[in-house]
């Protein structure tokens, strides 16, 4: 599943005819000397690499053994200085295996994941100052996007290694963006930015955006009175009016805790209503035997409250803890920025799901406690209560483990280490340095802090350590410890959480082409390294007073891994029970492991590919599974027949809800695009996450091309019914928004990547809007020509858009902005009318400044005439005017 945090490109798109074979390397020579050291610093100084990508379209060049997909690139090697040769290389993150060199004095070896190393040829003298040294090759699939291109190329000698200067990262001083001076131009929409002649990908342009934000008119006179996410229910005093919070309010509590509110109070008090026993009276009331009833339903989800604001004071009654913190958030949510008034009205509001998560990866890049700390606080603002912590991966473990300090000391670190003794290998860009600031961990006392953060803010944290793929970082941690205790002869200690058998002579290549991320499943000591990190986790949320009830497995696995391992076919010669085959073990792995779990009452969650390969009868009564099939692959048949099972089924279309893909098809916007060429705050918005196939009716694949998404009954050669539709009455147990961190190196960058959008996932999580079109639970099949989601419910969409847009720019960006949160200002539409410049903005309200002929920055308030041959640049900025977006010039 791997490939649902990657380039699925690699993965969903190719595992059908790519094929690849491992690469021999040769070690590292001996420790080197001070002549070589000090080359080391002058070609870290004075090496000038640049990286540019020259066709992504296939032809006859490509290598068909290793499928039919492949692109042209070159790298350049320049410097101010001469270069003496000697025993060093260049170590590099390149994403995609390399088939050949074609051109140039350098060969490129691949040392495993995306590991590479440019080795000068034999009879390359060096290099001469001045004089450009270009290495072409093909690589397998395609480069689309500036991400492709990781930093950090290292030059290293031995043990030794200096980060390349030219490829370091930046900031942009003017965005605040990151900024990699050795990534090439794309500007070319045919060889850079589409995969194949095939592919109708529209790339974004100042004129594309400005199409597509016709539909963002403001409406400023709905702002003041509505709040994200969308309530259930709202209803105005007769006569309107309004109640001056400027006193502050008082407080009282009735069957509540003062620790359920006292987040949401602090809240409040940031924007400027603080407590005062003077103040306006906040009555709210707690009564477990309340049902508030909605639409006609009696009862609600968890959280659900009801909140009265009039002209005197302001009441609120729940049912549970969370729904009084509900309330709370949303009295905020009216507050206009830097006001303290709120309009007189009653809410009466329950969730849409009852699961409404955030899932964050921290192991491909380790992010900071400070930051997972301001993400739980947005989350609360936002009605969001479940984090999925994605804490353990191929590329790094990310919690403190009592008794297992390997997998902190080694797994935690990607370092210059080719025996992988002191850490794991550079991954990612990472570069040769331990105390790179994508290199951390989790100490016990940091989980407990963020375990307690939550919970005062009713959201439980749900981790993850994957398993049984995705877990080199583990696998090479426990061969380490093997081979510590191995050498102090203590044979026994070294082999009791060992994960790898060191017979396996198995060839396979994960999607992120690892041979070695897989636990061995048919060792003992899988399963007892398996459950001491169960059980100290375990321990850890007891100590925070958040008990571990729902652990996510993972469930991830590699094709062909243990098929020639020693220990693996005796394991099924043993005759285990459902264990037949090689295929049968990762059943097997899933089906023991969420029993291990039941056994300590611990619900079992994986994703949905891992998942659906287990027995339903050999599961436990309750599984989460996270549906994360792209649309485009059919992937919510697998999402139905989950549901189908009776499991909990999160939607997790990565077409949608994973924000490391791009805002807009833009090689300079950051992001894998596997999944999603474009994944803007408004497509999230539009999303009816109860009805998965009805978007065939208005989004399109990967490749730009139309969809058809069938979703009637199915039957096999042999008549025998191989799909169905959901069951009447089944429904989705939740909605998660994700970010995989492959190519997120900064916490500036995780707020970049999550906020807008995170805010409409919200509201789909918790509102379901009037123009969603219902799920047929007797089937129907989805295409650009049927019209299910007819004309009168589009024209309500882009209606409710508009009113979401103004109140995101009036309401919602100022306060983000207010709590220092980096969201990705948009960037502006722009077009030329009758020689007059014409811009906009997807959330309008939101100021668009434009310049000519690089001249000075101005702020658009009215159609500018301009001359033909101008040149023409927009930019947006942020809603308290002190930062600016991207910039960008009309064609």
């Amino acid at each position: 599943m791997t490939a649902k945090r990657k380039h699925r490109g690699i993965g969903l798109l190719m595992s059908s005819f790519l094929t690849l074979a491992g690469c021999s390397v040769t070690p590292p020579p001996a420790i080197p000397s001070g002549a070589e050291l000090q080359s080391l610093d002058t070609i870290a100084r004075h090496l000038l690499v640049r990286h540019q990508i020259i066709d992504n379209r296939p032809g006859d060049h490509c290598d068909p053994e290793r499928g039919p997909a492949c692109f042209i690139a070159e790298i350049t090697l320049s410097s101010s200085v001469d270069i003496a040769p000697g025993d060093w290389a260049i170590y590099f993150s390149h994403i995609a295996p390399v088939q050949k060199v074609t051109a140039g004095d350098f060969a490129i070896e691949h040392i495993n994941g995306d590991l590479h190393r440019l080795v000068p040829a034999p009879a390359l003298a060096g290099l001469t100052a001045g004089t450009p040294h270009t290495v072409r090759y093909i690589a397998d699939l395609w480069h689309l996007s500036r991400s492709d291109l990781m930093p950090n190329y290292y030059v290293a000698a031995g043990r030794d290694a200096r980060v390349i200067a030219s490829t370091a990262t930046g900031i942009d001083p003017a965005t605040g963006l990151e900024t990699k001076p050795h990534a090439g131009t794309f500007d070319d929409s045919d060889r850079h930015l589409r995969r194949t002649p095939g592919d109708l990908t529209q790339p974004a342009t100042a004129q594309t955006l400005f199409d597509s934000n016709r539909h963002a008119a403001a409406i400023s006179e709905e702002v003041a009175t509505a709040i994200i996410p969308t309530p259930t229910s709202m209803s105005r005093s007769p006569g309107g009016g309004r109640l001056d919070l400027s006193p502050g309010v008082a407080l009282q509590l009735n069957g509540l805790p003062r620790g359920a509110v006292a987040a949401a109070v602090t809240a409040l008090a940031d924007l400027g209503i603080g407590e005062n026993t003077a103040g306006v009276p906040l009555i709210m009331t707690l009564d477990p035997a309340l049902n508030i009833a909605l639409d006609g339903e009696a009862g609600a989800e968890p959280g659900a409250y009801r909140l009265q604001l009039d002209s005197k004071q302001i009441t609120v009654q729940t049912g549970d803890q969370a729904g009084a913190a509900n309330a709370l958030r949303s009295l905020a949510a009216l507050l206009m920025p830097a006001g303290k008034q709120v309009p007189l009205l009653q809410i009466e509001d329950s969730p849409r799901y009852n699961f409404r998560g955030l899932h964050l990866d921290v192991a491909r890049n380790f992010h900071s406690k400070a930051l997972v700390l301001t993400l739980l606080e947005q989350m609360a603002v936002f009605k969001l209560n479940k984090l999925h912590l994605h804490l353990g991966d191929d590329e790094g473990w990310r919690l403190q483990i009592d008794g297992l300090a390997e997998l902190t000391d080694i797994g935690s670190r990607r370092c210059h280490d080719l025996e992988e003794n002191r850490c794991l290998l550079p991954q990612l860009g990472s570069g040769p340095n331990a105390n790179a600031g994508v290199n951390g961990y989790y100490t016990a006392d940091d989980y407990i802090e963020i375990l307690r953060y939550a919970t005062a803010r009713h959201i439980q944290v749900l981790p993850s350590l994957d398993m049984p793929g995705h877990a080199r970082a583990a696998v090479k941690a426990m061969e380490a410890r093997y081979r510590k205790y191995l050498a102090q002869g203590d044979r026994s200690n070294a082999e009791r959480y060992l994960l790898s058998d060191p017979a396996d002579a198995t060839r396979y290549e994960s999607y992120q082409f690892y041979n070695d991320n897989t636990l061995n499943v048919c060792m003992e000591s899988t399963y007892r390294f398996i459950e001491k990190v169960i059980d100290e986790v375990a321990l850890l949320h007891r100590r925070a007073g958040q008990p571990l009830t729902r652990y996510h497995i993972g469930a991830d696995e590699t094709a062909g891994a243990w098929l020639d391992s020693p220990v693996c076919e005796a394991f099924i010669n043993a005759g285990h029970p459902g264990v037949a085959a090689m295929e049968d073990l990762g059943g097997y792995f899933i089906e023991r492991v969420a029993a291990m779990l039941a056994a300590k009452g611990i619900e079992a969650a994986g994703w949905s590919d891992g998942m659906g390969h287990t027995d339903p009868a050999g599961m436990p009564a309750v599984v989460q599974s996270n549906a994360w099939g792209a649309l485009f692959g059919d992937g919510h048949k697998s999402a139905h027949e989950q549901v189908n099972r009776g499991w909990q089924v999160i939607v997790s279309t990565p077409d949608v809800t994973y924000f490391d893909m791009p805002y807009e098809a833009d090689a300079f916007e950051p992001g894998y695009y596997w999944a999603s060429r474009g994944t803007n705050t408004r497509k999230v918005f539009s999303f009816m996450p109860d009805n998965l196939p009805v978007h065939a009716e208005f989004w399109h694949g990967h490749n730009g091309q139309p969809l058809v998404l069938k979703d009637t009954i199915e039957r096999d050669k042999n008549n025998t019914i191989s799909y169905r539709p959901m069951a009447a009455g089944k429904r989705f147990a939740g909605l998660q928004g994700h970010l995989w961190s492959e190519t997120v190196r900064s916490d500036a960058d995780v707020e970049y990547r999550l906020f807008p959008r995170l805010v409409a996932l919200a509201e789909r999580a918790w509102h379901r809007a009037d123009w969603e079109v219902p799920y047929d639970y007797s089937g129907r099949d989805y295409s650009a020509q049927t019209r299910f989601f007819t004309a009168t419910a589009r024209r309500q969409r882009d209606r409710d858009w508009a009113r979401f847009a103004s109140i995101m720019a009036l309401k919602v960006l100022p306060k983000l902005d207010a709590a220092g949160i980096r969201y990705r200002i948009p960037t502006a539409g722009a077009r030329l009318v009758d020689n007059h410049l014409h811009t906009n903005v997807i959330f309008p309200g939101l100021a668009v400044e434009y310049r000519i002929d690089g001249g000075a920055w101005t702020v658009w308030t009215a159609p500018v005439a301009v001359a033909t041959a101008a040149a023409i640049e927009v930019r947006v900025r942020s809603a308290d005017g002190r930062r600016r977006g991207r910039s960008w010039a009309l064609d």
